[in-house]
């Protein structure tokens, strides 16, 4: 009888330690249709961003789908835009960019109308299920960037995102609430979704053994008495 209280009290101590870590495990992964979309860029407030070396500036002209597009910023701060030509963008809030842009088109169109919107080619890796670059509007949500790759996978953790920049991690635990613009997410940056610890992972495996282990060590002790 005196050997089988110590199985007893392991297989309690095992199941109440695993409880005690699934307990505290951080949420599962996020299924991609149940995360926030990016909200149109027509809502965010873009108007006091600048573009960089790298980035995309979506234009659209109103009844011209033509002109319509995504346009790379090159090395020199300039996009080659349809009728004017190579347009130096960078150092300039999208809010007066959009004005020297109207003047420009004004000489091609008439009361033209243009909505502009910066891009951040960004790296989305990790624990999500499509990996690789998207253009991402800076006012959104990491969260939001995570979504645009698929959401997450079993086991990714939107508690365990850092950024990495040339090689180099520059943030670690960022929120996955904070903007691309607040942690200062630059074209070529890296958004890396980390795993959750195995013990979360594998926190109700661990519990079903320990109560397998628990009530083998009661049917054993059960046995004995019967035996008795």
């Amino acid at each position: 009888m005196h050997r089988v209280f110590p199985l007893v009290a392991a297989a309690l101590l095992l199941t109440a330690g695993t409880a005690a870590a699934q307990n505290g495990a951080e949420p599962a992964a996020v299924p991609a249709a149940t995360q926030t979309s990016a909200p149109p860029s027509e809502i965010a407030d873009t108007s006091a961003i600048t573009l960089r070396p790298g980035d995309l500036l979506r234009i659209q002209v109103w009844r011209e789908p033509d002109l319509a597009g995504e346009f790379q910023v090159d090395v020199d701060g300039v996009v080659i835009l349809p009728l004017i030509g190579e347009k130096r963008v960078t150092g300039i809030p999208v809010r007066r960019l959009r004005e020297v842009l109207i003047e420009d088109y004004q000489v091609h169109l008439r009361n033209p109308s243009i909505n502009i919107t910066p891009l951040r080619r960004i790296h989305v890796l990790g624990s999500v299920r499509q990996a690789g670059v998207y253009p991402v509007d800076p006012t959104v949500t990491l969260a939001d960037a995570v979504a645009l790759a698929g959401g997450t996978v079993e086991g990714g953790d939107l508690r365990r995102i850092r950024i990495v920049r040339r090689g180099e991690v520059i943030r670690e635990r960022v929120a996955a609430g904070e903007t691309l613009r607040e942690v200062d997410l630059r074209s070529g940056d890296q958004i890396y979704v980390e795993r959750r610890p195995w013990i979360q992972r594998n926190g109700a495996t661990l519990i079903g053994m320990g109560i397998s282990a628990t009530n083998l060590a009661l049917n054993l002790i059960r046995i004995r008495r019967a035996g008795n």
